[in-house]
């Protein structure tokens, strides 16, 4: 695993379409809002989110994870943009990656929250495995929408670091 910055657009292009393919509805973005996008757009994402970590497979790119600072001052830290490739599932990488985005909230001091689609049981299971709490969907969340559970980290990580 490697965290990543602007100059690794290629590989992040890379696993991000293959996130958004595979697993649809479990991002904000659609694969058709990024197939095309320049690499200025790819590099500003890696600028602007600044802590994406790429697990790297023997074919490639096979998991992404990254975090972001989150809140009105930057108080906590929100884990996004969470995908294993389907081959991957199971092995224990989900933990791994989850770990290095609370550990890097940690040593800013502070904690770690995410959104998950409410139907997206394995990613909670995870989630929950690695040290997360279920906060439910929040109260104010817009009924046309999928509903999403909000999760905060509230434990040491399931897994160690690698």
């Amino acid at each position: 695993m490697v965290r990543i910055g602007p100059d690794d657009w290629r590989e992040f292009r890379a696993v991000r379409l293959a996130a958004l393919a595979d697993a649809p509805g479990a991002f904000g973005a659609r694969h058709s809002e990024w197939a095309d996008a320049t690499e200025e757009r790819w590099r500003r994402r890696l600028t602007d989110v600044p802590f994406t970590v790429v697990a790297r497979g023997v074919d490639g790119p096979v998991g992404v994870v990254s975090g972001v600072a989150s809140g009105e001052s930057g108080e906590s830290v929100e884990l996004i943009s969470m995908w294993v490739a389907p081959g991957e599932r199971g092995t224990g990488l989900a933990g791994r990656l989850i770990a290095l985005v609370v550990d890097w909230a940690r040593d800013g001091g502070r904690r770690t929250g995410l959104m998950v689609r409410d139907d997206n049981l394995g990613a909670i299971r995870a989630y929950t495995r690695a040290g997360f709490v279920d906060h439910g969907v929040p109260d104010d969340w817009p009924a046309t929408e999928p509903a999403e559970r909000r999760m905060w980290h509230e434990g040491t990580p399931a897994r160690p670091r690698p």
